[in-house]
């Protein structure tokens, strides 16, 4: 489900912003960038409902795996209306500190920082997972087969590859 509303949102904005000639586009440029090309109704209420959409995605799968987490490996158990309160503070703290202290201005510099943050430690979860996938003594008879391990280990390579390329790129 994620990757398809992700990937409307980044059709939508692709097409039209591309439509229109625009370069560079900040998160607060979308809405005045989409209203001529979609209505302002729709544009506001479409990009809206897909960010909205986006982030509630988000925090749900963030908030399901801590759960796993706590409840799994530290056997604590905390009531759910806790542990999604503490969630979503956890989660909109930096961007709320961020945006009091350099204002709204600084929300695309804060969304690429997220991105790039996220994108630096998805190796650490996809390489254990590929590999204990792949392991025998681990899954037994559902283990990855040789054509979905090369698969998997290609993408892994490849994902490490372009996150060592994305940390030279931004130290140069």
């Amino acid at each position: 489900m994620a990757t398809f509303v992700n990937g409307a949102i980044l059709i939508l904005a692709a097409s039209t912003f591309h439509a229109q000639g625009a370069g560079e586009v900040g998160i607060e440029d979308a809405y005045r960038l989409l209203a001529p090309a979609l209505g302002a109704g729709a544009a506001s209420t479409l990009f809206a409902v897909a960010l909205l959409a986006s982030g509630q995605n988000a925090t749900i799968t963030g908030t399901l795996a801590g759960q796993v987490v706590m409840e799994g490996f530290t056997n604590l158990r905390i009531p759910r209306w806790v542990r999604q309160m503490v969630a979503r503070v956890v989660a909109m703290a930096p961007a709320v500190g961020a945006i009091a202290i350099w204002g709204e201005q600084s929300t695309t510099g804060l969304l690429i920082l997220s991105q790039v943050v996220l994108s630096l430690q998805l190796p650490f979860a996809v390489y254990p997972l590929v590999r204990l996938t792949g392991d025998r003594r681990w899954m037994g008879a559902f283990a990855n087969g040789p054509a979905t391990a090369a698969v998997a280990w290609g993408l892994t390579i490849s994902l490490i590859g372009l996150n060592l390329y994305l940390l030279v790129a931004l130290m140069l």
